[in-house]
């Protein structure tokens, strides 16, 4: 009798442990579902049906079955430990899981959720190393009320996440003597989930395109777990070599653009009326074609618009990247943004970079950087100072109360300071290399600036302050003691952040490059040619007659030697336009053309030997 009670409390216990077991894993998934349906609540266009969405949640089960067997491996193995003790610690310890995991899962879900409507892509480790490298930056474009909303919103879902858990996994289970079917029973249901972690079994294992299954690519990203792809962004961040091999390496320069070569070049166009003038390289916040009427865009900035009319202006030029941080390196370093990864997490990388600063230092320029913020952020210091430039200001060096703005001294402070330091300049003091990057136009956008025009819009009015000090630095320049022999080149940062809706993503990143001062030879010039911002490096060397062999990914703008193309990328996206003008958009994780003639394979091609190119020249540093 005493045998077939105990066989009856065995099987109990294992009855007991698989049920909560298996009850917490499908809480995880049902969590995920309902993350889901509230990000298509929020985010859904009017014209997705009831069918996109239960298409949505399906496509996207595979990727939260595999987050839900991840996070239930530890509650697995604690059922376990609960079939041999009848302590106390294993249910606190579950408690404790449950709590961090409600806490990770909501704070995943609320930066997930309030970022894709800025950056309208999923979740991936930028903003953590954004965060990382100086929590102030990161949290400026936030204002009090988004920042209060948000940390209720965390607080709320992160208790109600670890509460459901708590009920699913923490009852108590009866424990027996000597337990051993039952532990193998819930070892066997542990280790099944190897099954949906793993993505089947297929050769393939769980990525972020196996949720892919539209030509809507928000119907993409809806399906697209959170967490997954913050996973996967962190896990596949750092293996350059291995990321991007579309074809054999010994076939990638068949379809690389072709690069310029060294020496002399012979259809070079030169445009200056010195021979070493001083250089002001403008780098405008979040700026693009679309604030210029001579652009076909709106009538906002005025001043650059004005500017660039009187000098040269290229009007088919592209950034390369979606932020800063992977933007100065393109337009610093003549590096292409990565669609993946930043270059500034990894320090040791960004030093062997080459440099348009440590050129010029070498012809003799004395080098500058100045910017209102926080240099720390995103690691720049590291890509300034290892780049060459020798006087660096940033928001140490300003008065508190010159320290109004979420980033630090605004666009006046800056231009102020930068004026200061020009006017200061003796006329035989070296040549000069300035770079002046602005942040007045960057979320929040709020600026010591009240236009007429733009009152009801915040941020319209920060574009136009941010271009009424563009005009004071530029007047301020021209009338300075050295001012007849200054070069003044002026270009966005990255992709624009106006209008909120694009065609494109080549609309995206359509932005003017410009060419101003009184060192220009020629004026009103127009100029279609194409380029984008690894261009600019390439591009100033050659005018100065200073070798530019080491930007392997820059053409010089002014000469029509070899063809000019343009590359920018985005996480999940990656467009490219050819020689010929021809234009495709990829996704580099699927290989799915998302525009562009699909039957058209040489932009493709080329486009997938750029990227392959770069990462493998990346992992080699």
């Amino acid at each position: 009798m005493k045998q077939v009670e105990t066989s009856v409390s065995i099987f109990s216990a294992m009855k007991k442990a698989l049920k909560r077991f298996i009850t917490v894993y499908v809480v995880f998934v049902a969590i995920f579902v309902v993350a889901k349906l509230l990000f298509l609540l929020i985010y859904s266009p009017s014209d997705v049906s009831a069918a996109d969405w239960l298409d949505v949640v399906l496509h996207g089960l595979p990727m939260d079955f595999c987050v839900a067997g991840y996070l239930s491996v530890v509650p697995g193995l604690l059922q376990i430990v609960r079939l041999w003790t009848s302590g106390r610690w294993p249910a606190l310890t579950l408690k404790i899981y449950f709590g961090i995991v409600g806490a990770a899962l909501s704070a995943i879900f609320i930066l997930d959720t309030s970022l894709y409507g800025y950056w309208n892509f999923k979740l991936d480790t930028t903003p953590l190393f954004y965060f990382a490298s100086s929590p102030s930056a990161a949290l400026a474009s936030a204002t009090g009320w988004q920042l209060a909303a948000a940390v209720l919103a965390f607080v709320a879902v992160g208790t109600a996440i670890s509460l459901l858990l708590v009920i699913a996994g923490v009852r108590k289970v009866t424990t027996a003597h000597r337990p051993w079917k039952a532990t193998l029973a819930m070892a066997v249901a542990v280790g099944l989930l190897f099954i949906p972690i793993r993505g089947g079994f297929t050769v393939s294992t769980m990525n972020v395109s196996r949720a892919y299954f539209s030509h809507d690519r928000f119907l993409n990203h809806a399906a697209v777990n959170p967490s997954f792809s913050l996973l996967y962004s962190a896990t596949h961040s750092n293996g350059y070599a291995s990321q991007y091999r579309f074809m054999p390496d010994d076939e990638v320069s068949r379809y690389l653009p072709v690069q310029p070569t060294a020496g002399t070049d012979s259809a070079h166009a030169s445009i200056l009326n010195t021979e070493r003038p001083d250089i002001y390289l403008v780098i405008l916040e979040s700026f693009s074609a679309h604030l210029m009427p001579s652009l076909n865009g709106d009538s906002i900035a005025m001043r650059l618009d004005s500017i660039a009319n009187s000098g040269i202006i290229f009007s088919n030029f592209y950034a390369s990247s979606f932020r800063t941080d992977r933007a100065l390196p393109a337009i610093l370093n003549g590096l292409p943004g990565q669609p993946s990864t930043s270059v500034l997490k990894f320090v040791d990388k960004v030093e062997k970079l080459p440099s348009l600063a440590r050129e010029l230092g070498r012809a003799g320029y004395e080098t500058s950087y100045y910017y209102g913020g926080d240099i720390n952020f995103t690691n720049m210091k590291a890509l300034l100072v290892g780049g060459g430039f020798r006087n660096i200001i940033s928001d140490a060096d300003f008065p508190i109360s010159d320290k109004t703005g979420k980033w630090g001294a605004c666009d006046g402070k800056l231009v102020e300071k930068v004026l200061q330091d020009v006017v200061a300049t003796q006329p035989g003091r070296s040549p000069q290399f300035r770079v002046v990057q602005t942040s007045s136009s960057h979320e929040p956008f709020d600026v010591p600036y009240a236009g007429k025009r733009f009152a009801g819009d915040p941020r319209l009015n920060a574009f136009a302050y941010a271009d009424s000090c563009l005009g004071a630095l530029v007047d301020g320049i021209s009338q300075s003691p050295r001012g007849d022999r200054a070069l003044i080149v002026i270009v966005p940062d990255h992709q624009g952040a106006w209008p909120d809706e694009f065609e494109s993503l080549p609309s995206r990143h359509h932005i003017p490059l410009v060419f101003a001062g009184k060192a220009l030879a020629v004026g009103g010039v127009r100029d279609s040619t194409l380029g984008c911002q690894p261009d600019i490096a390439t591009t100033v060397l050659k005018q100065l007659g200073i070798p530019a062999d080491d930007f392997l990914y820059g053409v010089d703008l002014f000469s029509q030697a070899q063809p000019h193309t343009a590359f920018m990328s985005r996480p999940g996206e990656v467009a490219f336009i050819s020689g010929a003008g021809d234009t495709v958009v990829f996704n580099p994780d699927t290989e799915d053309v998302i525009a562009g003639n699909d039957t058209e394979r040489a932009p493709l091609l080329q486009a997938k030997a750029v990227l392959q190119n770069l990462y493998t020249n990346l992992s080699n540093l």
